[in-house]
């Protein structure tokens, strides 16, 4: 059985859930999982977790992200996409344009993957039910113009988990998403990409948590999941506890000690 993540360049015109299928195909592992969407137009880096590597997708899911987008000016789209209905307005935002950062509310686009009641946005929007979401707090960390040429500009946007790229475009004005590629997540980069290095959970862990190095009677019993008396970094949340065969959980502080809270080895 293969633990870990994969990380893959994926292309346009795949869905995300298109990357999950195949890799399930060819590790013949029921549990895959990816820790991000991208949108079938989009490009770039994509997480795959395979096997228990599943188990670690909310800390992957938290981790903020980079993106380059080249924006099509003077026209609006519906989904906020190429893939969208087109109307050429001809109106262009000012050149520079105002780019916004800090901690913002966006609204996310009626045509995303958010959950309305069970059921998909966009599948709703492309039902023609009328979808507004509530506005949520996200965190734009760095939003910088690389050129511009025409109709066309091309952005750099560092941002918190859970922002919408799209989003940010359609709020320039009259304006959408004509390319969009992820180039970080985290630590983790495109540059980095290779779908046949299956990256072990305690290389992928140990890059976004602090670990602590366990030996003996402690690993083992880490590993069904009762407390060890080992101290946590000061400061630190959550930690991985490893030994010499690699990751065995994800473990808190509590006033017994570490407890681990999502095991890798049962």
């Amino acid at each position: 059985m293969s633990d870990g993540v994969l990380l893959i360049d994926k292309p346009a015109g795949k869905t995300s859930h298109d990357i999950v299928a195949a890799v399930r195909r060819e590790y013949r592992e029921r549990r895959v999982g990816h820790a991000g969407t991208l949108d079938p137009f989009a490009t770039g880096l994509l997480l795959i977790l395979v096997g228990r590597a599943t188990r670690i997708q909310r800390y992957l899911m938290a981790l903020p992200k980079r993106y380059e987008t080249v924006a099509r000016l003077g026209a609006r789209s519906t989904t906020g996409d190429r893939d969208g209905e087109i109307t050429a307005t001809g109106r262009i935002p000012p050149d520079p344009v105002v780019l916004p950062t800090g901690e913002l509310l966006q609204r996310p686009h009626a045509y995303s993957a958010v959950k309305v009641q069970g059921r998909r946005a966009y599948a709703l929007a492309r039902a023609g039910e009328e979808v507004e979401l509530d506005a949520r707090p996200v965190t734009v960390y760095r939003f910088e113009q690389l050129w511009r040429e025409a109709e066309r500009a091309a952005f750099e946007i560092e941002c918190s988990a859970g922002t919408y790229v799209r989003v940010l475009i359609d709020d320039l004005g009259d304006a959408y998403c004509e390319q969009l590629r992820r180039t970080a997540i985290g630590p983790f980069a495109l540059a980095d990409a290779d779908p046949r290095r299956l990256v072990p959970l305690a290389d992928v862990l140990g890059q976004i948590l602090p670990s602590v190095r366990l030996e003996g009677d402690d690993a083992r019993r880490a590993a069904h999941g009762v407390a060890i008396g080992a101290d946590a970094p000061p400061g630190a949340g959550d930690v991985l506890l490893l030994d010499d065969e690699g990751a065995i959980a994800i473990a808190q502080p509590r006033t017994e000690g570490l407890k681990p809270v999502v095991g890798f080895r049962a």
